[in-house]
Order: structure tokens, then C-alpha cells, then sequence
């Protein structure tokens, strides 16, 4: 299965995320990006393409505003893969807090 996460600039939820289901879950492929054009060139981060959408079977967003925006300039077309974690942007890259989090939504990965 293929995976995309993707949080605003891709420094540290979605970052984080692809980082540690890589290592615990090989059989599948993780992506992560960040949906801020403006955070993302500022930070040097990946920023999510349509690309990337077709490319994932699954796509976790962190929070609702990152689904708004995904609806916003690709219609309903990928809105039957996408799934919000309700994961605040509270967190720093690999904070153990966040990896507890992650791993409670561990179940819906596969």
C-alpha cells in the first residue's frame, strides 16, 4: 500500500510520521509533504503535488483545514482516500508525544 501524510510544512507531523511507519511498516510506501507552497519553499521542505495524490492509495492529513484545502483545489476527486488524524500542530519532528499519537492511529494504516 502506498501512503501519503501530509501536514502544513512538512517539518514535523507529517515528517515524523513517514519516518517511523517507514521503519515499522516496510511492506508498505510512505510519503510525506507539506500543503503550505509558502512554509514549504521557507523551510526547504516538500511540498504535496497532484502527483503525489494519484500516486497514494491512502492519504492522512493532520487536520481539517489541510482537507479544505485539498478539496479546494482538486474538487472531490481524492476525497474517498483521505482520512484527518485531528493532530494538532502542537508537536516537534520525532516528540515522543506525537509518536504516541501516531501510533494510536496505527490500526488504520493496514
Amino acid at each position: 500500500m502506498k501512503i501519503l501524510f501530509l501536514c502544513t510544512s512538512n517539518i514535523h507531523r507529517s515528517r515524523t510520521a513517514e519516518d517511523i511507519f517507514s521503519c515499522e511498516m516496510p511492506q508498505h510506501h510512505f510519503k510525506s509533504a507539506g500543503l503550505s507552497e509558502k512554509e514549504c519553499r521557507k523551510n526547504g521542505t516538500t511540498i504535496c503535488n497532484e502527483e503525489m495524490l494519484k500516486w497514494a492509495d491512502r492519504v492522512y492529513v493532520f487536520e481539517a483545514m489541510h482537507f479544505e484545502r485539498i478539496k479546494k483545489h482538486t474538487g472531490c476527486m481524492y476525497i474517498d482516500k483521505i482520512q484527518c488524524l485531528n493532530i494538532e500542530d502542537i508537536y516537534q519532528y520525532m516528540q515522543p508525544e506525537l509518536i504516541n499519537l501516531l501510533h494510536c492511529v496505527r490500526s488504520h494504516l493496514g
